[in-house]
């Protein structure tokens, strides 16, 4: 007869089962499985701290917050270091944006958690309790980086959150995400090809096999798109030329919808298009819809970005397959064959730029992107007089999004400020909604002995169209060049000054700029970029003829130029099929 083990030791075996199926539950927001493993853990040792701090996670998951705090407090004054409790702590904070009080919280506790993973090895019993927690703070870590714009610091927590995951799709999502925050600084073509490459290794499905189908030239094409963003998302004030413009007579358009709805998803919806809203469909099943539909082209509007529908992609269930719009830079599948750019974003030749996309390089002779808002919302009126002559002196502004705006640019600010005298700079977003982001981006600016004085913060506010109004010259981000917001800028008669580099996603100010006819606004180098600005800004009369004519100026251009730009786009189509159908791209 065996020995049975003690009676303390067994309860403690069974209270490390009961929380560590309790961390399971949490991963799956499975609220009623936590409080029952909570309940069971209490009953096995009466007023235990793991059952409590359980229970305050469950009421920070609830909404429950002054709960959560008590709870969470009175954990932490037994255990001033417990981990769960700290994680509510950060939880906590993080709903009320303290951002100075969450990122260290989870600084600190992700370097705990990661030494006792360490130190106790997969073999023990408390090692998938502190695994699951790790891979948590570093997701909220990571979102937390953002909002404070530290891309960077952003992009190395979802890298190692991916390598933490415990399931290919699990970890390829969380690469996804990291080879979006990627673009928000310099990343070489060469390698960010390399690191997208890395995804299509973490997709391990069977795609769809189109080498027997035939397919009549002589039938209407069949076009796909599929997006998590047909809504009141950036991507959507490109969309409406493809939805409303196309020529009937030639092609079927079929909108695959992935994400959520709001009222600009029903206005696509009344297009005369084929809707499909596969939202909430597992990849496999999505793609067998796709493909039962019969798709010639499939285009992906969303890259990595946020909820994307690349793991549909993956199983190619059309034969020929396109991205583009969503995402400036290459999605590293090989099942994804073209992507959309155009003779500016990457000359035709230019194998450095080419080098970075595992995908063939489809060129629109003007742009890529056709900007269409007034589908999408009611535009104020532009052709305002420019603010310097009632201010008196130049306003510079940028109103995007902050995690975009590097050390680099900032500094090219501050020389420009210093370029033209009285000058004053405008920069608006969410990171100045919150007292923690705004504390945050200032001391950024400090460190750079910017002349605070001279720097407007202003929040993010549903009329910051209207504000273009306070702005002589908006200035461009870079590397991660603005798209809707220099589109908003120039459309409300505010010009643009863009840093062009040398990929893709680094010179859609300059594609945007020379399609409007005003290439002159766009640098080469960081000098070209001051100097353009404090040029620009001297020529009372150019700024006042940019800002009464730069609407119009913009609707004539190729970049509103929706018929025109639809026209082009089918030719590309209509192009790669029939090369499809005669076997070169098979």
């Amino acid at each position: 007869m065996q020995e049975q083990p003690p009676k303390a030791e067994h309860a403690a075996e069974e209270k490390l089962n009961w929380l560590k199926l309790a961390t399971k539950f949490s991963t799956d927001g499975d609220l009623k499985g936590m409080r029952a493993c909570a309940q069971e853990v209490n009953r096995l040792m009466e007023g235990d701290v793991d059952a409590m701090a359980v229970n305050a996670e469950v009421a920070l998951y609830s909404g429950r917050i002054d709960e959560a705090d008590e709870l969470a407090q009175k954990v932490l004054r037994a255990q001033p270091r417990h981990p769960r409790a700290r994680m509510v702590q950060a939880g906590l904070a993080a709903l009320e944006f303290r951002l100075d009080d969450e990122i260290p919280l989870l600084a600190d506790l992700i370097e705990e958690l990661s030494c006792k993973a360490k130190v106790l090895g997969e073999e023990d019993l408390s090692y998938a309790i502190y695994h699951q927690m790790l891979k948590r703070a570093r997701g909220w870590l990571a979102d937390a980086l953002y909002l404070a714009g530290e891309a960077k610091g952003a992009a190395h927590e979802l890298l190692m959150s991916s390598r933490l995951a415990d399931e290919a799709d699990e970890a390829a999502e969380l690469y996804s995400k990291y080879l979006f925050m990627r673009n928000y600084r310099h990343l070489g073509a060469k390698e960010g090809r390399i690191k997208a490459e890395y995804y299509d290794s973490l997709i391990d499905v069977q795609p769809y096999v189109h080498d027997n189908i035939v397919r009549s030239s002589q039938r209407k094409l069949r076009i796909g798109y599929i997006s998590p963003d047909f809504r009141e998302h950036a991507v959507s004030y490109f969309l409406t030329p493809l939805l409303r413009h196309f020529d009937g007579e030639q092609f079927m358009v079929f909108c695959y919808a992935t994400g959520r709805s709001d009222a600009v998803t029903e206005r696509f919806r009344t297009r005369r298009v084929t809707w499909r809203d596969l939202r909430g469909r597992q990849p496999r099943t999505a793609a067998r819809l796709i493909a039962e539909d019969k798709i010639d082209v499939l285009v992906d509007l969303s890259g990595h970005s946020q909820d994307n529908a690349l793991p549909i992609m993956a199983y190619r269930p059309a034969p020929v397959q396109i991205s583009g719009i969503g995402y400036t830079n290459t999605t590293g599948l090989h099942v994804i064959d073209y992507f959309l750019s155009d003779e500016i974003c990457i000359p035709k030749g230019d194998r450095a730029a080419e080098v970075g996309f595992t995908e063939q390089i489809l060129r629109m002779p003007h742009s890529h992107l056709c900007y269409a808002p007034e589908e999408i919302r009611a535009m104020p009126e532009a052709g305002y007089e420019t603010p310097v002559r009632r201010n008196g002196y130049v306003t510079f502004g940028s109103f995007n999004n902050f995690a975009k705006v590097t050390d680099e640019i900032l500094l090219l600010w501050r020389g420009i400020l210093e370029s033209v005298k009285g000058s004053k700079l405008i920069i608006k977003g969410k990171i100045a909604s919150i007292d923690a982001g705004l504390n945050f981006a200032k001391h950024r600016l400090s460190l750079l002995n910017y002349d605070l004085t001279r720097v407007e913060f202003r929040p993010y506010s549903p009329d910051y169209l209207e504000q273009y109004r306070d702005i002589d010259i908006a200035l461009d981000t870079a590397p991660y060049n603005g798209g809707l917001t220099t589109c908003e800028a120039l459309y409300m008669g505010t010009p643009v000054i863009t840093l062009a580099g040398t990929r893709h996603g680094t010179r859609f100010g300059l594609s945007l700029l020379e399609n409007v006819g005003l290439g002159e606004l766009a640098a080469q180098n960081p000098t070209e970029y001051i100097e353009k600005a404090a040029a620009l800004a001297s020529d009372r009369e150019l700024l006042t003829a940019l800002h009464r004519n730069l609407r119009p100026m913009m609707q004539r251009s190729p970049v509103m130029d929706g018929r025109g730009y639809v026209r082009e786009v089918e030719a590309m189509y209509e192009k790669i099929w029939k090369e499809w159908l005669d076997g070169e791209n098979r």
